[in-house]
């Protein structure tokens, strides 16, 4: 059947899922806007739309609610991987999936109805190189680096995971507020030193093996969970010596362990759920049509 979506969420990030040729229209910044919008759209933190690859088993386009597109997502390789066993496209539970940020293995652990509870995702390397970034900064690695932004100096730390992030810790025993997040999240976004923009995390340590965070997204704003700036997480903290692997961070809306490598390699679990499946109005296809 054309014009069907797949919704489904990871700790409440939610995403669309499309087969971009089984659509009468094309996915363009302005379609996409429309879909992830929450009170005139189907409303989710993204879409995700399979693709084809000659280096995995599938591909996969990731992208922002504002329509740009992200290199790789924790939460939504989770989704895409149940949306996957769910319609019947993939019988296996151990597949690779090729995105912009690079190639993933993925292992589902299915429940007693053999539905893809969770999973498992080799989320790749972690970098805290300037260009991988990219950061205009000058420095062989983006450790404790200063900023400016929303006129507080602060020191971050900046990690690539395939797509970029900026980390800023306080110290265990503190705590980051909402209107921080509010305040710091869109200035650090877009401040100049990221010219292709960065995902913010405010992290606090409060164990050796936990981490408590808020986040902003790139392209999204403020959302409840986030599969790679968790992983951006654990690995900042790992290499600043904050925590040790392997390390649960929580977020608003849950937690997920990663384990962090010698090599800063990242492996990630945590829960996915699957939310509805259906089909596009005739008339909402229309005006989806109008923006493609």
């Amino acid at each position: 059947m054309r014009n069907m979506f797949f919704k489904g969420h990871g700790l409440g990030n939610d995403y669309l899922v499309v087969v971009p040729n089984e659509l009468d229209f094309r996915l363009t910044p302005g379609a996409i806007r429309r879909l992830c919008e929450r009170h005139q759209g189907i409303g989710s933190d993204g879409l995700l739309a399979l693709a084809l690859s000659r280096k995995a088993d599938f591909g996969l386009q990731i992208f922002n609610p504002d329509g740009s597109e992200a290199e790789k997502s924790g939460n939504g390789l989770r989704i895409f991987a149940r949306f996957l066993h769910a319609t019947g496209r993939m019988r296996k539970t151990r597949f690779t999936v090729d995105t912009r940020g690079g190639i993933v293995s993925i292992e589902l652990h299915l429940d007693r109805f053999g539905e893809a509870a969770s999973a498992t995702v080799q989320m790749g390397q972690a970098t805290f190189k300037p260009a991988a970034l990219p950061c205009t900064l000058h420095r062989a690695e983006l450790v404790r680096a200063p900023i400016r932004a929303a006129g507080r100096a602060l020191r971050f730390t900046g990690v690539s995971v395939g797509n970029p992030h900026c980390v800023v810790f306080k110290p265990k025993g503190q705590r980051w507020s909402r209107e921080e997040l509010l305040a710091l999240g869109p200035a650090l976004e877009n401040h100049p030193v990221f010219p292709r923009r960065v995902n913010v995390q405010l992290a606090v340590p409060t164990s050796r093996h936990k981490i408590a965070i808020l986040i902003w997204e790139r392209g999204a704003g403020e959302t409840q969970a986030s599969g790679s700036s968790a992983c951006a997480v654990a690995a900042a903290a790992v290499r600043l010596g904050l925590a040790e692997s392997p390390v649960t961070v929580t977020a608003p809306g849950g937690a997920l362990t990663v384990a962090v490598g010698p090599n800063n390699d990242l492996t990630m679990r945590g829960p996915v759920a699957e939310v509805a499946r259906g089909t596009f109005s005739p008339s909402f296809l229309r005006e989806l049509q109008k923006k493609s």
